[in-house]
């Protein structure tokens, strides 16, 4: 068996025969290290070189070996390549010569130089021991002599003596045996198995080898070494148990050395006979674990090794440590030795934190700091050095003592100073720590100048300011940037705090003044704040103009084109406005009609009949407003499918979205349904999404669908397809069927159908006549043709008239389009279909007939409402108009109660009710009052005494006068008498006397 070391460090027992694939770097045969009593053979087939290890037979230095062996066998084709690999094999420090008449160490290339016609080979079944494992591949030197007296005393029994040509004499040329290096921990000293590694095993395979070499029993050379194994085993263990606890020397603060004994024999050992050679040591190997957390504690590997001494290192001065050694052979490991305990020696402290400042003035400074560990001896004092605020490196002493506290005095205001500390002990001064840089105090900061503006967006002002005046340079003054939003009345906020000197204020509404001032701080305070600065973000550009229509009747050269301002301004007021015409629908060119401040122009020098498109974009402080031009329908769309398998009652449809969107998103849906009793269509859906359900038909019947599409500004057309519809009947075919219909139509290119009597010609151009014939054809050719005859197609939809509002209210518009009667005729075959757009977004129907006018009610005072119109006839529906808006004027206010009346001391007061203001216009009163059975006047003072009044109230505001109020009858009272002016008196009488008064 060979025990190999995996690279996860396992180790791997490979029983034999088997097969082990090895690598060699530069392609000749490595050196592999056999068992005593094994050679190795090297084979090459077919390019690849094979070695096989099998035993060894006696070898005669002199000539051929003097028994009759068998051939060697054939070589073995399935073994693969015998390549070791670098991680697998792990070459001996030592080869020794371990052999009868050998000295010395032995040359390496004999290993794989050796000539397999120097030896005999044994057949495969000699080569195994009885309980069907190999020899143990690796042994060390103890292992080795420990065989060479098993053999000696096999020899005696026998009658054999030892001479140098006996069986057991080994070869000058075989290799030597290769020491064990495994390191395995075994269970227990006696717990070994046959082939996993243990001692035991590895003499009783190399003893079974030496046995059947000989020719004797298996079972009684087993017998006679197992327990001698066991024994030696036991042995060994004991020994590796009997390790003395180690010696501690040199104890040091950080370190200390080590040193031990090997571990002894013991006396159950077999003393070697006198002439012969003792039995050579087994090599040791050692482990030092160390423990700081007491002699139950956790150890900690601190040496490995062969030595028997060590250096500990990286100790902790003034603390306890307990150490142990543990010994080690081969794959077997000793009980750890009792353990020692040492002390390392005290030291100089260690290296101090820097100092930290405690408190300060401008020219004083407290520093503190934290005592270091003493390492074992208390610290005494400390030393602290300064750099006297020169800025270099040479230090000072300014404090020596015990206390971990300095005050230092009479410094300069805002000055830095660089300090470093060391403690010290009975055993020494330590390192000092970093310098660290501390700055007195300064006073107060002056308030900075205000900020000023460096830009601004429409979002966001960047604004700075300068340090303030008279501070010295050192001084780490930081700043905080006040706003205040003007209105908000929120007051000033702080937007910015730090020791930049410029900040940006985002997230600010555009057009908006907003007021700055800055605060300057350091550690003593902060300042007054600076004066204020007042900074406006920009105006955003506008929006566009809104509710572009024509205004009156156009004229054959000219109409009058009408505009609002953008609901959105920017922020700033509208200083331009710019029109624009297009001729024709396309929009690929733009001439500029109109540019100013108006809200109106007038289009001139145009031709008549033409179409026209017209757009406008306007200027403020903020730029130019977009440029978008008028919305149109979208496009017709492509007829809906039917979804799945009709059911007997309800269908599924779904469509696509439109090619063509109008430049306005789809905001609507309709379909109608169609049915051969049904004069018009019925509307079954209308909505946004692309499928419906179509249910409640009835079951057999045909139906029809027509989908159109509506956006902000109008409803798409339908899809017209121009066709005709032809039916023939069948000529005589003179015995040969008809395969097939050949349709003239004139200048067009000719149509072939099927043996069919109807078909249905499809694109074809509207309001356009077609001479048509048609000719058959059979297998024998092609027959006369039908007479002609002329079928037209239907013409263009009409298109849609001009719509506009003849009358208005605060509550309805009427509507007129086209030149006709306000009363339809029962002959009138063109019809219209008027639609208004709902709060939604999505047009609705109002009226569908042939009339010219239209009345629309119910509707909302000062509101803007959007119509679209269409016109069809037998041709079918034409597309819907481009959208126009009416807005309803305002309503007069409504009427107010009766006023009230009453008297304040000689005064009389008159209130009524106010009425909010409609949409931003106020509501105006006016007071009337009549005296008597006069008129109504507005009510003049002052009042006469004792009179009848009526007074009523009326409000009116843009739109008009509301009416008056009810009426309130107040009469004023008399008023008292006036007071005299004084008294006369006359002569007295005895008993009288007149008085008079004035």
């Amino acid at each position: 068996a060979f025990t190999i070391q995996r690279d996860d460090g396992q180790f791997q027992c490979i029983t034999g025969p088997a097969q082990v694939p090895m690598m060699s770097p530069n392609g000749s045969v490595p050196q592999i290290y056999v068992p005593p009593g094994y050679v190795q053979q090297i084979i090459e087939e077919n390019g690849v070189r094979r070695v096989l290890v099998l035993p060894q037979t006696e070898f005669h230095p002199g000539g051929h070996s003097p028994l009759h062996h068998p051939p060697p066998p054939p070589p073995h084709a399935h073994l693969q390549a015998f390549i070791p690999h670098p991680h697998i094999m792990h070459p001996p420090p030592h080869l020794y010569s371990g052999m009868a008449g050998g000295t010395g160490d032995m040359n390496p290339q004999y290993i794989s130089q050796y000539h397999p016609a120097h030896t005999t080979i044994y057949s495969e079944q000699d080569t195994h021991p009885p309980h069907g494992r190999a020899a143990f591949a690796h042994r060390d030197e103890r292992a080795s002599k420990t065989y060479e007296r098993l053999q000696k005393k096999l020899k005696e029994r026998q009658g054999v003596g030892g001479g140098g040509g006996g069986v057991l004499a080994l070869s000058k040329d075989s290799p030597p045996p290769s020491p064990q290096k495994s390191r395995g921990t075994l269970p227990s000293g006696g717990d070994l198995q046959n082939g996993l590694g243990g001692k035991g095993a590895e003499e009783q395979a190399q003893l079974s080898t030496a046995v059947t070499t000989l020719g004797k029993s298996p079972g009684r050379g087993k017998e006679t070494e197992s327990g001698e194994l066991d024994e030696e085993a036991k042995a060994l263990q004991e020994r590796l148990n009997s390790i003395c606890k180690p010696v501690v020397t040199d104890i040091q603060a950080r370190g200390a050395s080590l040193s031990w004994v090997a571990p002894s024999r013991t006396e159950g050992d077999d003393e070697p006979k006198e002439g012969e050679e003792g039995p050579a040591e087994p090599s040791f190997t050692y482990e030092v674990s160390v423990s700081y957390s007491g002699k139950d504690g956790k150890y900690k590997s601190a040496y490995s090794g062969v030595e028997l001494s060590a250096t500990l290192q990286d100790l902790r001065p003034a603390t306890d440590y307990h150490v142990r050694v543990q010994a080690m052979c081969n794959c077997l490991q000793g009980i750890p030795s009792e353990p020692v305990s040492f002390t390392t020696l005290s030291c100089e402290p260690d290296k101090p934190s820097p100092p930290r400042k405690a408190s300060g003035t401008k020219s004083s400074l407290v520093l503190q700091w934290k005592a270091p560990c003493d390492n074992g001896s208390k610290i005494q004092n400390y030393i602290l050095q300064w750099d006297e605020g020169k800025g270099k490196d040479a230090f000072e002493q300014c404090y020596y003592g015990p206390q971990k506290q300095y005050r230092l005095t009479k410094l300069s205001t805002a000055s830095r100073y660089s300090f470093r500390l060391a403690a010290k002990n009975d055993m020494g001064v330590s390192e000092f720590s970093e310098g660290v840089h501390i700055m007195t105090s300064c006073s107060v900061p002056a308030p900075p100048l205000s900020p000023e503006l460096i830009q601004s967006g429409v979002t966001w002002l960047c604004v700075r300011w300068q340090r303030p005046a008279g501070s010295p340079k050192e001084d780490e003054i930081s700043y905080v940037l006040e706003m205040e939003e003007e209105g908000s009345g929120y007051g000033f906020q702080a937007s910015y705090d730090g020791d930049e000197l410029s900040h940006t204020a985002r997230n600010l509404h555009r057009s908006t003044t907003y007021r700055f001032r800055v605060v300057a701080y350091n550690a003593e305070g902060k300042s007054n704040p600076s004066g204020v600065s007042e900074f406006t973000t920009a105006p955003d550009r506008p929006g566009c103009p809104c509710r572009l229509a024509v205004k009156g009747k156009p004229h054959p050269t000219s109409f009058r084109l009408t505009w609002e301002p953008p609901k959105d301004s920017g922020g700033s007021d509208v200083t331009k406005y710019v029109a624009e015409l297009s001729e024709g629908l396309s929009g690929s060119s733009w001439n500029q009609v109109y540019s100013g401040s108006a809200m109106e122009c007038v289009c001139d020098g145009l031709s008549p009949g033409c179409s026209y498109q017209a757009r406008v974009h306007c200027f403020s402080a903020g730029g130019e407003s977009p440029v978008q031009t008028p919305p149109v329908p979208p496009g017709p769309c492509q007829p809906p499918r039917v979804v799945g398998k009709p059911k007997s009652r309800e269908v599924q449809l779904r469509w696509a979205p439109p090619l063509v969107d109008g430049g306005s998103a789809v905001s609507s849906y309709n379909v109608e349904m169609f049915t051969p009793q049904m004069d018009e269509g019925r509307e079954v859906y209308q909505g946004s999404e692309l499928d419906c359900t179509v249910g409640s038909l009835l079951p057999g019947r045909t139906y029809g669908f027509r989908l159109r599409a509506a956006n902000k500004a109008g409803v798409s057309a339908s899809l017209i397809n121009f066709c005709l519809g032809l039916r023939w009947e069948a000529p005589c075919d003179h015995g040969s069927e008809i395969t097939s219909y050949l349709i003239d139509l004139g200048e067009r290119q000719p149509i072939l159908t099927g043996p069919v009597t109807k078909y249905i010609i499809q694109n074809l151009q509207p309001d356009t006549t077609y001479r048509i014939r048609i000719q058959a054809l059979n297998s024998l050719g092609a027959g006369p043709c039908s007479h002609t005859f002329k079928l037209k197609t239907k013409p263009l939809p009409p298109l849609p008239p001009r719509l506009e509002c003849t009358a208005s209210s605060h509550q309805t518009l009427r509507l007129k389009w086209g030149e006709g009667p306000a009363k339809a005729q029962l002959t009138d075959s063109l019809q219209y279909h008027l639609q208004m757009e709902d709060k939604s977004g999505r047009f609705i129907s109002l009226y569908k007939g042939p009339c010219h006018t239209h009345k629309v009610q119910r509707l909302n005072e000062s509101t803007s409402y959007t119509f679209c119109i269409q016109a069809f006839n037998e041709a079918g529906e034409g597309p819907f108009s481009t959208v126009y808006t009416f807005t309803t004027p305002r309503s007069p206010p409504a009427p107010l109660k009766a006023p009230r009346v009453e008297r304040v001391d000689e005064l009389c007061e008159v209130s009524w009710e106010t009425l909010p203001p409609m949409k931003g216009d106020p509501a105006i009163y006016c007071l009337q009052s009549m005296q008597g059975n006069s008129e109504f006047k507005q009510v003049s003072t002052p009042l006469n005494e004792s009179t009848s009044y009526t007074f009523c109230i009326q409000a009116f505001n843009e739109a008009g006068e509301g009416p008056f109020s009810t009426v309130y009858t107040f009469t004023t009272p008399r008023s008292p008498p006036a007071p005299l002016k004084g008294t006369t008196s006359q002569l007295l009488q005895p008993y009288t006397c007149p008085i008079g008064f004035l």
